[in-house]
Parts: C-alpha cells; structure tokens; sequence
C-alpha cells in the first residue's frame, strides 16, 4: 500500500511555517541529499492516522517523486499537534525492515470459557520490497479455543515477498486462566494469647 503526499520545498524559518498552518519537515536517506520541506498540517495528521509508519508514502510537489517512510514525529508538548517530521527515502529496488502492527480480530472461543485473551506481540519485524510492505497483519485469535493453545509467530499468514524476523516460536498471543482471589480469613483477635513482653525474672535462690 503506497499513500501520496503533497509536499513543497522550504525556505521559510520552520516557526514562520508553523504559523500558516504546515509541519516543518526534513526528508534524508542513505541515497538522499537532505531536503527541508514543509506539509500541511491538517493533511499530514491525517495522513499518519490512517497509514502509520509501515506504509510507504509517495512525496509529490518536489520536482521528482520520493517514496519514503515516516522515521520520526515530534510532538508540541504543550499546546499538542505535530511539530517536526522526518521522512526516511527508500532505496529503490531495495528491501526495507520494517516494525508492522498487529490487528487482532476473532474472538476467541477459551475467552467465553472465563479466560483472558493476552496478546503478547503488538508488531513484528518484517523485511521486503516496499510495494509488499503490509500496513498490518492480522491475527485471528478465534484458533484459540482452549486454554492450552497459543498463536506463535510462525502461525502468521504473511503476503507474498514479506519475512517475519522475529523468531519463529515467539508467542504472539494466548488465553489463560482468571485466577479467583482468595480472601484471607480473619483473624479472631480473642483467641489470641498475648505475650507479656520483656524477659521474666527467675526467682533468686535463697
């Protein structure tokens, strides 16, 4: 899944570009000469909340379009929004590594037997070419319908092209038991004998 992006060369202050309503935004990489650029704030945001930083994103508006991923997003800790964002250009012809979410969908039949679904993993790392790279993966936890079952890594269903590098027999998610608390009982203070404190005295032989 690639996204598009319209962004535009900067030669403004990146104060004087927050201030007309764009991100002040670098875009570098191994083959890549550094270039400052600028994105309309409402369309960025936008953009990061539907494709995330594992999908590929096509950069148009800089004369020659640039696939990139999104590498780093700064955030204004006072007023909130998005301040500062990095793009990563991909080599192209290259395989890229990537971290991919998980989405979990199913229910899990152990869950309805008073268990709790524990998801272990919430992203895997993936290596292929970016026109495989998936936005998510899936994991149907409807499998799970005992307490002894669990979902490892090698049970993912992957596309075409794209290889897990997380271990094969990493734990991915499971069911386990909802362990009753047990309340303690409560100690009758009567029938407990009271200690005098102190050592006794022995009487003194005469």
């Amino acid at each position: 899944m690639t996204v598009t992006l319209d962004v535009t060369k900067r030669t403004a202050s990146a104060e004087a570009v927050r201030k007309e309503g764009r991100i002040p935004a670098v875009v570098y990489g191994p083959k890549q000469t550094p270039i400052s650029i600028s994105v309309d704030k409402v369309l960025f945001e936008k953009t990061v909340k539907s494709a995330g930083e594992s999908t590929v994103i096509n950069l148009v508006g800089l004369g020659e379009d640039i696939e990139v991923l999104i590498h780093d997003v700064a955030f204004n800790p006072e007023k909130g929004g998005v301040r500062h964002a990095d793009f990563y250009a991909i080599e192209k012809g290259k395989e890229i590594t990537v971290d991919v979410p998980l989405e979990f969908i199913g229910e899990a039949p152990a869950v309805k037997a008073g268990g709790v679904l524990t998801k272990v993993l919430h992203e895997v790392e993936v290596t292929c070419k970016p026109s495989a790279l998936p936005q998510h993966i899936s994991v149907d936890v409807s499998a799970l319908d005992d307490f002894e079952k669990q979902i490892h890594v090698r049970d993912l269903v992957l596309g075409a092209g794209v290889k897990v590098e997380n271990d094969a027999d990493e734990v991915v998610a499971l069911v386990q038991h909802v362990k009753e608390e047990v309340e303690a009982p409560v100690a009758d203070l009567s029938t407990i004998e009271v200690q005098s404190k102190g050592k006794t005295e022995e009487p003194k032989a005469e």
